[in-house]
């Protein structure tokens, strides 16, 4: 219980936001390696789930793939790329974007698949092309489980930016590394509590994102009577 009490006061005290270890920096450099990283799964798996989705060619293959990516060991990740490309962002920025591409890719492609087929038969009859169909139709209803892959993904990398610190970079996880190296165990729970709180924060805001772009007709019926 000490430790706790301790690590909120090291959160508290203003001293402790300053500086090059300070709690400020680190913070943003973890919320900036985290969006960064979902950022770029998300640009890769989001137009990819969306052509399987439409398509369906390639399901089978891509639940495979994302059921053996997510076996893979993050901390495994980091250490192989970091031995392939030194020190620094890059190695744990890969293991971020491998990380969260499972979840993007998932819910792209479930989003399209899930969109109600009348509605697309309609606009399929109404003259739409393949494409206009997907932008206008699969996407716009398929929109609340894409924001749930992202949801899903963006938590993940939260709980685990802190192994940037591992190949050298910045992020929350230095005082965690730096704690366990100098025995300063109040440090590390201050630094396990900001994760928490930036997972927590991740949640309610996707949670809204989620609500806002999920169809009125769909939320109406989701409330209960």
């Amino acid at each position: 219980m000490n430790y706790l009490y301790d690590a909120v006061d090291y959160i508290l005290t203003a001293a402790n936001w300053s500086g090059s270890l300070g709690i400020g920096r680190l913070l943003i450099q973890h919320i900036g390696y985290s969006l960064l990283g979902v950022a770029i799964a998300a640009v890769i798996g989001v137009p990819l789930g969306w052509w399987i989705g439409h398509s369906g060619q390639g399901r089978g293959f891509a639940v495979t793939l994302s059921g053996a990516v997510r076996a893979l060991p993050t901390l495994g990740l980091v250490t192989l790329f970091g031995l392939a490309l030194g020190v620094g962002l890059t190695a744990p920025m890969l293991a971020f974007v491998v990380l969260a591409l499972p979840s993007v890719l998932a819910g792209a492609y479930a989003g399209v698949e899930a969109a109600d087929p009348t509605a697309v038969d309609g606009a399929r009859a109404a003259g739409m092309t393949e494409p206009q169909v997907l932008m206008r139709v699969e996407v716009p209803l398929g929109a609340p489980l894409l924001v749930g892959g992202l949801r899903s993904a963006t938590l993940q990398v939260i709980a685990t930016a802190t192994l940037a610190a591992y190949t050298g970079a910045g992020g929350l996880g230095r005082l965690m590394f730096l704690g366990l190296k100098t025995q300063e165990y109040a440090m590390m729970l201050a630094s396990s509590l900001l994760v928490i709180a930036l997972a927590l924060l991740s949640e309610i805001i996707f949670s809204l994102l989620q609500r806002a772009v999920t169809p009125v007709g769909a939320r109406t019926r989701k409330e209960p009577q």
